[in-house]
């Protein structure tokens, strides 16, 4: 069972990768998947949270930091565990892979380490901050899902990979946000 769904795995990821392209998400998944591009939203974020919550703003910072910390690291001890090879390393797969980026890690592929910190810190977000957004804080998910897909596409990670990822994330997300729902909670400064 497991060899039919590692097979499954490979022909969804030679279709992501290798049929289902097209120049412009050439150039925009490589760029989407860096995590430079994404500071303006972190700085917004944070800026959010302390100008409209206060000193709980900063718990709440401290624990979208935990977050992406726990998700990072519980991703990389998976790796090392599983020890898979990513796609673009892998002696035979990477004949067929079009691989995006100038650098294919060396660490391994199962979990991806951006699916699971982005969809963590989806999740928290999406608990933590849905009062204030309403139905845009479903937005958080998009985010974390395209750099998921980014992740396939560039050629460095298999969809397994990313899917493992995301539920790790969403589970630490879950935690997290969780915790920090029922201990701290966003409620705005009130001014006398």
């Amino acid at each position: 069972m497991l060899e039919s769904i590692l097979k499954q795995d490979l022909r969804l990821f030679l279709h992501i990768n290798g049929q289902w392209y097209n120049a412009v998400l050439d150039v925009i998944l490589p760029f989407v998947r860096e995590p430079y591009v994404w500071a303006p939203l972190y700085l917004f974020l944070a800026l959010f949270v302390t100008i409209n919550y206060g000193w709980k703003g900063f718990f709440w910072i401290l624990f979208f930091l935990l977050c992406f910390a726990l998700a990072d690291q519980s991703s990389l001890y998976i790796k090392q565990a599983f020890g898979r090879l990513r796609p673009c390393r892998d002696p035979i797969v990477s004949h067929y892979a079009r691989v995006l980026v100038v650098y294919c890690p060396m660490s391994g592929s199962f979990t991806s380490n951006h699916a699971a910190n982005h969809f963590a810190l989806a999740t928290f977000c999406f608990l933590t901050l849905k009062s204030a957004f309403g139905r845009y804080a479903l937005l958080f998910f998009l985010w974390a899902a395209v750099i998921g897909y980014a992740q396939v596409y560039v050629g460095v990670h298999y969809p397994l990979d990313v899917v493992g990822g995301g539920l790790l994330g969403t589970l630490i997300g879950l935690l997290s946000g969780s915790f920090f729902q029922r201990r701290i909670r966003l409620e705005p400064e009130h001014i006398s």
